[in-house]
């Protein structure tokens, strides 16, 4: 193709955005048009800014990556987005593929499996693996994966280190509505305390160390 694909990239790490941002324009087929190193500064970012796809951590300080998504899919709905964390891929490409991201990669890939991914994304030649987006209704629910998609965010944030106050005013919810989401969630997890949520979220695996 003679026009590179303008990218953009969210994480809060910024030797990886250097990083990233090298590969990706080393290719000669992606340009880099902006650098995001809060869920912030993405929402604030003209458009221009986002180019046509948004490669973006889950894990980003002020707004979680998983609200990001959701947000720019209101806005931007062109925009694609691609999602690079250290999640685990098995437990969070599902969900993140049915929120309308086009892929899902753990940053534990090959760099040049990443930055081919997103090229094919950016170019157009990628389609969304449609049994992520579906799901597997034969295999049965783990207990995280009967939340609701707000439940969703909030054990994620949870599990990060976030308060319910901070919770609340990242989602831009009250404190009530943000407590019934997480008794839903020790419901659903068969939890007793927030602290045995978190130690769900270890033992299953869920957390990005």
């Amino acid at each position: 193709m003679s026009e590179r694909v303008a990218v953009s990239l969210a994480d809060d790490h910024a030797i990886f955005r250097r990083g990233l941002r090298d590969l990706l324009e080393e290719s000669g087929r992606v340009r880099v048009v902006g650098e995001f190193g809060t869920g912030r500064a993405v929402l604030n970012a003209a458009p221009a800014a986002l180019g046509e796809v948004l490669v973006l951590d889950l894990s980003l300080p002020v707004v979680s990556g998983s609200e990001v998504l959701a947000r720019v899919r209101e806005r931007h709905p062109t925009l694609r987005v691609v999602i690079l964390s250290m999640y685990a891929e098995e437990h969070f490409a599902a969900r993140m593929v049915r929120a309308g991201a086009r892929a899902y990669l753990a940053k534990t890939r090959p760099p040049d499996e990443v930055v081919a991914r997103v090229i094919a994304v950016a170019e157009g030649r990628d389609e969304v693996d449609l049994s992520l987006a579906t799901g597997r209704p034969e295999a049965p629910l783990l207990p995280h994966e009967r939340l609701s998609a707000r439940e969703h965010q909030v054990f994620i944030l949870l599990v990060q280190g976030r308060g319910a106050g901070d919770i609340a005013a990242e989602l831009d919810l009250n404190a009530s509505t943000v407590s019934n989401h997480l008794a839903r969630i020790r419901e659903k997890l068969g939890a007793k305390s927030n602290a045995e949520v978190i130690r769900y979220a270890y033992a299953a695996g869920l957390t990005a160390e």
